[in-house]
């Protein structure tokens, strides 16, 4: 078993110095950031904690049958105080959103995650970039905590470290990745049930947004750049929701010429979200995002940009082109 850093042994005594707790996710949450907070809910719940989970957004409906019961994932409330309050997945302080404000009433303050770009932001911080999922950090802080992982636990964490290595495809992932992984179908997760819940069922509305996707994806820079805009009329065009649009962005990817996919996407008329995919271990999309203020990791990264839409993509293209001609220097 991998070794851990000391940082861990200071949170599990903090855990288990803490009776209330708040387990909190970035903007937007991905399956690597709810299954992390659920997995991690469920065991200190179990553990004899009163444990709730908060997030400015909604779970993906693909996502909803880790907590069919809805018990742990609830809307942020003000003024409630903590003993304890962990972020899981998340990057920077900012990416909470609306659950920032909620969580100052409390005594200590844990950052649990695995992207290159962290701040830091916490009291007690657990960064480790090599890791290509949060889940997986979870998974070794209940192994040190000695703290129950159930069959529901096991979905849960298994779809974190599934969903962020692109179902162990990415080469982020490493031996200790898949040791992980069996570590958590012997604890009972139901590989077939996770992978007809996240991968193979989407809604009809999914559908059509993937449609427009592969209708109106554009190509640059000899075929290596390719890039799309999702609009609030494709939504409503559609009757997709944001969540919908989860994964979009590796259809382009997968183009063979391809080597840096860019998601553009409308969140206010002067304010654009965007991805980033690559393919090439010589082209790292985490520095383009952070020229922006943004931050992720080496293959994948992101960033909210303000500007006039057309200005920003101008922006972030020639960004791409830049590293990809350093790439053929």
């Amino acid at each position: 078993m991998k070794k851990l850093p000391g940082i861990v042994r200071k949170i599990v005594e903090a855990i288990r110095a803490s009776n209330t707790i708040c387990i909190v996710g970035h903007i937007r949450p991905d399956g690597d950031c709810i299954g992390s907070q659920l997995g991690l809910g469920l065991a200190l719940k179990a553990g004899g904690k009163k444990v709730t989970c908060w997030n400015e957004d909604s779970m993906p409906a693909k996502l909803a049958f880790l907590d069919l019961k809805g018990r742990l994932l609830q809307q942020p409330v003000p003024g409630r105080r903590f003993d304890c309050v962990i972020a899981t997945d998340c990057a920077s302080f900012e990416r909470l959103g609306k659950v920032g404000p909620c969580i100052e009433r409390r005594n200590v303050f844990i950052n649990i995650d695995h992207h290159a770009s962290n701040t830091r932001y916490a009291d007690l911080n657990w960064i480790s970039p090599e890791e290509p999922s949060t889940g997986e950090l979870i998974v070794r802080l209940l192994e040190a905590g000695d703290w129950p992982i159930t069959p529901a636990i096991a979905d849960c964490l298994f779809a974190a470290v599934s969903t962020d290595t692109g179902s162990f495809q990415y080469p982020s992932t490493r031996p200790p990745t898949f040791q992980v992984a069996a570590r958590l179908v012997e604890r009972g997760a139901d590989l077939g049930r996770i992978c007809n819940e996240v991968y193979h069922s989407y809604s009809l509305s999914r559908v059509r947004l993937l449609q427009h996707v592969y209708n109106q994806f554009k190509l640059t820079d000899g075929d290596r750049v390719a890039y799309f805009w999702l609009k609030k009329k494709d939504y409503d065009r559609t009757g997709a929701k944001p969540d919908d649009s989860e994964g979009l962005i590796d259809h382009v990817r997968a183009i063979e010429p391809v080597v840096v996919a860019c998601l553009f996407e409308e969140v206010e008329p002067q304010l654009t979200r965007v991805s980033l995919r690559s393919k090439s271990q010589r082209v790292n999309v985490n520095d383009i995002a952070r020229r922006f203020g943004g931050g992720g990791h080496h293959a994948a990264a992101g960033a909210r940009i303000k500007g006039q839409p057309l200005a920003v993509e101008r922006q972030v293209l020639t960004a791409v082109k830049d590293a990809l001609h350093h790439l053929a220097q």
